[in-house]
């Protein structure tokens, strides 16, 4: 089973979803909304990292203050899970973000 973090309603993440299950992969889309596990975060920093993991160019990124923005990105994407870079994709143990050439060539 593939699993997609993500928001429900991001298009970019339907649209992922979609395309793996039409390879014939069994996925779905667990939505960050309903809270990030610390456990799991942790897994996908070490895995990913925070720049990779950090969306810097979304609204709410432009809606955090200085100070917001200065915390640890552990903290500040437990505090914002609309922050994580989607979709965060997990498959066999790997930790993917984002939806690229590698991200494809991994999982179809």
């Amino acid at each position: 089973m593939i699993r997609l973090w993500g928001l429900k309603t991001c298009d970019t993440c339907r649209k992922v979803l979609k395309e793996i299950q039409a390879a014939g992969k069994d996925a779905e889309i667990a939505d960050i909304r309903a809270g990030l596990d610390p456990a799991r975060l942790a897994r996908w920093l070490e895995a990913a990292g925070a720049e990779a993991l950090v969306n810097r160019k979304s609204t709410t990124w432009r809606g955090l203050s200085e100070a917001e923005r200065a915390q640890e990105p552990a903290a500040l994407l437990l505090a914002h899970p609309a922050l994580v870079k989607r979709p965060v994709i997990e498959h066999e143990g790997r930790v993917l973000v984002g939806w690229d050439a590698a991200a494809r060539a991994a999982l179809l």
